[in-house]
């Protein structure tokens, strides 16, 4: 059973003071199966009261607000997290659609998580439904040929998107991180009314060498009929393991954005966030990534949205 110790920083700076500075934050790792938080620190500039609550799909949330000027926030999570799940999940692949349709049958969870965005490109993901749905097949293949599918035929590039991409934006470009890839592979599985849902986290490097490893993640949970949820990532094609530890779950990644908020002022603003992921060997790994400058010139309250994951 890994133990891995992750450091999180998400640092926000401004060229000249802000204030009322009003955030959210979803930096709490999920005590779910297969996961156990032995320990969590969390340190904001200005040290401000945090109310938590959990939200509608379960994620422990923070919200705080800094009154005074400043032209710093950073917000700093230490988390010590046991993985318990395999390092080679079984999947139960018996279960098939007529089995799902009975398991969302007056779950409004299941359902709501079963209705696909409305898409310019509705017809191209029809198209791949079509490619990777056989009739025959249990729900846990077909999402298997879904993300065999987004891994064999869209490449993953740095840098070419962000938090603002659209599946149709992904379609064009035929690119993207994981971010992208999850967005992607919810649409396909809802059209095919598989219930699917966005997941947040880190991947933790490992001897594979997976894509994303050492840094914010994003994967997608499916309902397996007869099993549950189970986790799977198109960005390294695997059904996720004991390297993969969860924050959050939602619709999409605005469901589980790590950090976002407003603040009242017009000012440049530089987001930077830094993530290390140690191991019990004293081995570390640390990624550190500049993710943009704008200058915020809107009405008193502005937005402040976090990082995209990769």
């Amino acid at each position: 059973m890994p133990v891995f110790k992750i450091h999180h920083i998400t640092r926000y700076e401004y060229d000249r003071p802000v204030t009322e500075s009003m955030n959210a934050i979803r930096k709490y790792p999920l005590n779910v199966p297969g996961q156990e938080t032995l320990q969590h620190d969390l340190h904001i500039t200005h040290s401000p009261d945090v109310f938590s609550f959990v939200d509608y799909f379960g994620n422990r949330t923070g919200i705080f607000n800094i009154l005074q000027p400043h032209r710093e926030l950073t917000i700093e999570s230490r988390m010590i997290v046991r993985t318990t799940g395999p390092s080679d999940p079984a999947i139960g692949y018996m279960g098939g659609f007529h089995q799902l349709e009975s398991d969302k049958a007056g779950n409004l969870l299941l359902l709501e998580l079963s209705q696909k965005e409305q898409i310019k490109a509705e017809k191209k993901i029809t198209a791949i439904a079509g490619i990777i749905l056989n009739p025959q097949d249990s729900v846990a293949a077909t999402v298997m040929n879904c993300c065999n599918y987004i891994f064999s035929e869209f490449s993953y590039i740095k840098g070419i998107t962000d938090v603002e991409t659209t599946v149709d934006d992904i379609l064009e470009h035929r690119s993207g991180v994981c971010q992208d890839f999850a967005h992607l592979m919810l649409q396909i599985l809802r059209s095919l009314k598989i219930p699917a849902r966005y997941v947040s986290g880190y991947i933790c490097p490992n001897k594979n060498g997976m894509r994303g490893e050492g840094a914010t993640h994003a994967w997608v949970e499916a309902w397996i009929p007869g099993q549950g949820w189970a986790g799977i990532d198109p960005t390294n094609n695997v059904w996720t393991t004991n390297t993969h530890v969860k924050l959050a779950t939602g619709r999409n990644f605005k469901d589980c954005t790590p950090a976002k908020g407003m603040f009242r002022g017009r000012a440049y603003q530089r987001l930077s966030v830094y993530v290390s992921v140690g191991y019990e060997s004293g081995q570390v790994f640390e990624e550190m990534n500049d993710v943009t400058t704008r200058f915020r010139d809107a009405p008193p309250l502005e937005d402040a949205e976090a990082q995209q994951q990769q």
